[in-house]
């Protein structure tokens, strides 16, 4: 379980938490979660996430059991600086879908003294690490690795696998286009394909 810095208050400076893992293993709700303690703490709240993620709601963040909070859409990381001025906590969910930049407003904004929570995807549908995950997970204070369940084993699942043959880089969907799967389910899985 994750705890909130609670070590030294009059600290200057803020951090980065990261959560991260693969599809349906409760990133939103992770975040969401620390979103309402932040804000039941009557801390300056504000929730970003990008401008192309419309699959649930428009402007709430939304998890997959349809817990949700509202944020603001935007369509680039830059637009996140301009609009997180006078906040104490910073959220940001579907964080791989920005570009780099969105490291460089992420470190900025903590060293402004803001809480950051970033959620993301760290990796693709191929299995390799996703867009600017890798360097905010580096760059990070707190990482949390979270997990689904494989539909294939019910064992743990960190792989996103595409059950669609579309080879885009970035497409939104849900449990029509993606399942959660074990290392060993993602392997055969991926052999399979491969064997087509």
């Amino acid at each position: 379980m994750f705890l909130e810095n609670t070590v030294n208050h009059k600290e200057q400076f803020g951090w980065i938490e990261v959560i991260c893992g693969s599809m349906f293993s409760g990133k939103t709700e992770e975040l969401i979660r620390r979103l309402k303690r932040a804000k039941f703490a009557k801390q300056r709240v504000e929730i970003f996430k990008p401008a192309i993620d419309t699959r649930y709601h428009d402007e709430m963040v939304v998890s997959h059991d349809a817990n949700e909070i509202r944020s603001t859409p935007v369509p680039a990381a830059a637009n996140i600086a301009i609009l997180a001025q006078g906040c104490d906590v910073i959220g940001i969910d579907e964080a791989q879908f920005f570009d780099d930049e969105i490291v460089t407003v992420c470190n900025d904004l903590a060293n402004q003294g803001i809480r950051v929570i970033v959620a993301g995807l760290d990796m693709d549908f191929k299995g390799n690490p996703f867009g600017p995950m890798p360097a905010l997970m580096a760059t990070a204070e707190y990482v949390t690795k979270v997990h689904a369940v494989c539909t294939r084993t019910g064992n743990l699942a960190n792989y996103s696998f595409r059950k669609t043959d579309n080879d885009k880089l970035v497409m939104l969907g849900e449990t029509e286009e993606y399942e959660p799967l074990s290392r060993a389910a993602y392997y055969n899985a991926m052999k399979k394909n491969q064997e087509k």
